[in-house]
């Protein structure tokens, strides 16, 4: 049998714009008989608890950027490489594919181990674009975006051993995010992807300060800190599924609408609906929540 990806969630939205070459079925499922029913109480749970079992399957990983850290056996290959494939987990779900095996691809056989050296080769000229940016890796992340985050995690690596380590220091995740954002930039010595005279952040590392939902990033913990496989990777230990936060982008947010777990009143798919959604998922299940993220990816394919 086939395992298809909900048609709805074959593009993956990102820093630029809310949504990449969505194509819906032009359908109001919100006042549907199915989801009117699940409005009624407790029945919302176990629709979400049976998509969770249906999708949180072996044969979703080959479809999903989650596959690359699933390549590799070592645990700083693992959090190097969820970080770099979350980074550009937007668009297509067939180009972010394509994108991340050119870039693990340019990192051999150790992404750490690449990390670290600190002396990352020149990409072949022939590819290099025109503006100094290089080698195209995938929609706007560039060549110097790639090098950035490199420069950064290893200067992550130098101060904490560990991003696992990194966030641990922090006292939430939401404070974690921010450190790992911080010590990114440190790594670059105050200089920008783009440019030494422009801020030292990257747009391809969101701030909660600036109420961003983060999801990628929250996706990259999800990854590395649920401990219930198949598909996420449950590499940390010491960080508890219960404190992690619900990856909030533009899909999950129309099928939490749908079903009354967020309010339509309220459309801003960020920081504030990121909490909000995700303590009404903690109501469902309190030890790990952010297991949702599963079933509100499949919603579209139930309801078909």
């Amino acid at each position: 049998m086939t395992y298809l990806l909900p048609k709805r969630r074959q593009t993956i939205p990102g820093p630029e714009t809310g949504d990449f070459n969505h194509r819906s079925e032009k359908k109001d499922r919100a006042n549907s008989k199915d989801s009117g029913n699940l409005k009624n109480g407790g029945s919302i749970k176990n629709f979400l608890d049976r998509l969770y079992r249906e999708t949180n399957k072996p044969e979703f990983i080959p479809l999903d950027p989650v596959q690359f850290p699933h390549r590799y056996k070592n645990k700083k290959d693992i959090e190097v490489a969820v970080f770099l494939a979350a980074t550009i987990a937007w668009g297509r779900r067939d180009l972010i594919l394509k994108s991340c095996e050119k870039m693990f691809t340019l990192m051999g056989k150790s992404p750490y181990d690449f990390v670290m050296k600190g002396d990352y080769p020149k990409l072949p000229a022939s590819q290099a674009i025109a503006g100094g940016r290089g080698f195209c890796i995938h929609r706007t992340f560039f060549q110097d975006d790639f090098l950035y985050l490199c420069r950064g995690l290893r200067n992550c690596y130098a101060k904490y051993t560990s991003l696992e380590n990194l966030f641990v220091s922090a006292p939430d995740v939401w404070e974690g995010i921010s450190l790992f954002r911080e010590t990114i930039a440190a790594g670059n010595n105050g200089a920008s992807a783009a440019s030494p005279i422009q801020p030292s952040y990257s747009k391809h590392i969101s701030s909660p300060e600036s109420g961003s939902a983060c999801k990628r990033l929250h996706l990259a913990l999800r990854w590395l800190a649920r401990q219930e496989g198949p598909v996420d990777l449950g590499i940390w230990k010491k960080i508890s599924p219960a404190s992690l936060f619900i990856p909030l982008d533009l899909h999950v947010g129309r099928s939490a609408r749908e079903l009354g777990l967020l309010e339509n009143s309220r459309q801003a798919n960020d920081k504030k609906a990121v909490i909000s959604l995700t303590e009404k998922l903690r109501a469902f299940c309190r030890e790990d929540p952010v297991k949702y993220d599963f079933a509100l990816f499949g919603y579209s394919a139930d309801s078909k």
